[in-house]
């Protein structure tokens, strides 16, 4: 239920929970699906329902069985904010991450009106960052649920970026991640949509994070944007993510 994770941007993967619900345009060629149904094949015990929704009691408190600090993306493989997801199971999954004060722990969503309902239900450690998913100008309103929680860390995922997303509204947002769609199927991301929320993260000051290009071979596509590679991150987080190795990663932290 954990591991090392290949995702540029965190440091490893604590699942929780399994399994979704596709609900919109970003969700078509979702590869926690495709990996999903490839464990369940190979007989993987938390998989044998395949990509339906599941809860993994068991795996609550493996965070506090990991004494190294690590950054952690929570859930890779379904959504915390799911409507069958129990709100007491989620403020377990909270009262974990508090616990496990030592790591930095990281969701994404893309259920937003769930997620500012349930905010003044959950207690919001400064380890705990939040994020929302947004595809294309279609779905920016997450952003604003998103604005009104009380993590003290917020974070866009601008992945599958599937067209452009003029006019962000960038207020109380600490990190923006922008990615093309990867994989079977793989949609085409314009340089322009990417150069656009670029230029308007560096306006407002917000640390700006290229993921790739994406593509069906998406190694042999990078992650150069405009000649560079763009890899930085939240300013209070820079020496943390050194310590815990992640630069080696992600490369030079800007």
């Amino acid at each position: 239920m954990a591991s090392n994770s290949a995702i540029e941007w965190t440091g490893s993967t604590w699942n929780p929970v399994t399994g979704c619900v596709k609900i919109s345009t970003g969700c078509k060629h979702c590869y926690a699906e495709r990996m999903a149904k490839r464990l369940q094949a190979m007989g993987q015990k938390n998989y044998v329902t395949g990509f339906d929704l599941a809860m993994h009691e068991h795996a609550l408190e493996l965070p506090l069985s990991w004494k190294k600090p690590q950054t952690i993306f929570v859930n890779s493989m379904s959504d915390l904010f799911l409507a069958g997801v129990p709100t007491d199971f989620i403020q377990q999954v909270f009262d974990v991450m508090r616990r496990a004060h030592w790591h930095t722990f990281q969701l994404l969503t893309k259920r937003g009106e769930r997620l500012s309902d349930l905010s003044n239900e959950l207690i919001w450690a400064d380890n705990i960052w939040m994020g929302v998913s947004v595809e294309n100008s279609e779905y920016v309103t997450r952003i604003d649920h998103l604005r009104v929680t009380g993590a003290k860390v917020k974070f866009l995922s601008i992945e599958p970026l599937l067209g452009p997303v003029p006019n962000l509204d960038l207020r109380g947002i600490d990190w923006v991640i922008v990615g093309g769609e990867s994989g079977p199927g793989a949609r085409p991301m314009k340089e322009e949509w990417v150069v656009e929320i670029k230029d308007q993260c560096l306006a407002a000051r917000v640390p700006f994070f290229f993921k790739q290009w994406g593509g069906v071979r998406k190694k042999k596509a990078g992650r150069e944007l405009q000649g560079q590679i763009w890899d930085q991150v939240p300013r209070q987080y820079r020496e943390k993510l050194k310590a815990e190795g992640v630069e080696k990663k992600i490369g030079a932290i800007g």
